[in-house]
């Protein structure tokens, strides 16, 4: 019996060393996985903080929360089975979807800049688009629906790029590695999120209670400085919808055979990482984002007459249908 005993233990002790490296290699793969979005979630991070502007302190972190549970509804109930689903049985599906993802980032950016430069014209557009918000509850309601609607297109690139990243071949393993990215970045992203929003408020607590004049004088800098931070972070995170929605067209287009816009851009990169060795890698980095952005902007721009003159009224057309059948009880619906 003892002899059996050992045996069984010695079993389990082999299956627990299986799993813990079965465990390891699935986080090591969640972490390659995740550097490899890095971009996108720099991305998403920048973009965020726009959405809390204009809002008391006492909303701020609440708004975030909001956001952030979208965010993780967004990856692990929508993006992640749809990601498996399209990857096993339709993966030619990915490309057009996250094209189509592109192109609205484009057209939000763009929407954003039409907004800065004409800024009469922009809220008559905006105004046909969707009802004007009447309180602070139904404008923050409006705030959080956009920004969880832009973070679903930024997670689903994040996501995409990071199925592209696991070897693993089965299907339960690549769902742990997903589910692990997913919950990683979107606690790195608005984790930060929250810490920037409360700047502001950091500083002035340092300005009241620091130990040292240094203390103090740091908080009263943070202060002051947080109005132009966040609108410079504001106009970050309209470039990086841009440039970001631009970037997937012109790689997308790749799979369709249309490889010219992702040639050029690949070239220029290459051009200014040599006319600039010392920086080289921003210098690529910085001309492959500029041409992308380029296109995303021209794109955005014109998708703006498209959505407000064809989509827009389709849109609220199929509106009151839609609420009809989802109002209807289902003793009416038999």
């Amino acid at each position: 019996m003892s002899v059996g005993l050992l045996a069984l233990l010695d079993d389990v002790a082999g299956l627990v060393k299986v799993a813990a490296a079965s465990l390891d290699d699935i986080a090591g793969q969640a972490a390659k996985a995740g550097v490899k979005a890095a971009g996108a979630v720099i991305d998403d991070a920048a973009v965020t903080p726009r959405y809390v502007d204009g809002f008391s302190a006492d909303r701020e972190l609440p708004i975030v929360g909001a956001i952030a549970r979208g965010s993780i509804k967004n990856k692990l109930i929508i993006l992640l089975p749809a990601a498996l689903v399209l990857s096993t049985f339709v993966p030619w599906l990915i490309t057009p979807l996250l094209m189509i993802g592109g192109a609205y980032l484009c057209y939000e950016g763009a929407e954003k800049v039409f907004h800065a430069l004409a800024p009469h014209e922009a809220e008559a557009h905006e105004a046909g688009l969707e009802p004007v918000a009447v309180n602070a509850e139904a404008l923050e309601d409006q705030k959080i629906a956009g920004a969880i609607q832009t973070d679903f297109i930024l997670s689903a690139e994040i996501m995409t790029i990071a199925l592209s990243a696991i070897e693993a071949p089965d299907v339960i393993s690549r769902a742990l590695i997903l589910a692990l990215v997913a919950i990683g970045i979107t606690v790195v992203v608005y984790g930060g999120v929250a810490l920037i929003v409360k700047g502001d408020d950091f500083g002035l607590w340092m300005a009241n209670n620091g130990r040292t004049g240094a203390g103090r004088g740091f908080g009263r800098a943070l202060v002051k400085g947080m109005p132009a931070f966040m609108q410079a972070l504001s106009v970050v995170g309209t470039a990086a919808m841009i440039w970001v929605g631009g970037g997937i067209i012109a790689h997308g287009l790749v799979e369709f055979g249309i490889t010219g816009p992702e040639h050029f851009i690949e070239g220029a990169s290459e051009w200014a990482a040599h006319a600039l060795p010392a920086i080289a890698g921003f210098a690529g980095w910085f001309m492959m984002a500029l041409i992308d952005g380029i296109g995303g902007l021209i794109l955005g721009g014109l998708l703006i007459p498209v959505v407000g003159f064809v989509i827009a009224p389709i849109a609220r057309a199929l509106k009151p249908l839609a609420q009809t059948v989802l109002n209807r009880r289902p003793s009416d619906r038999s």
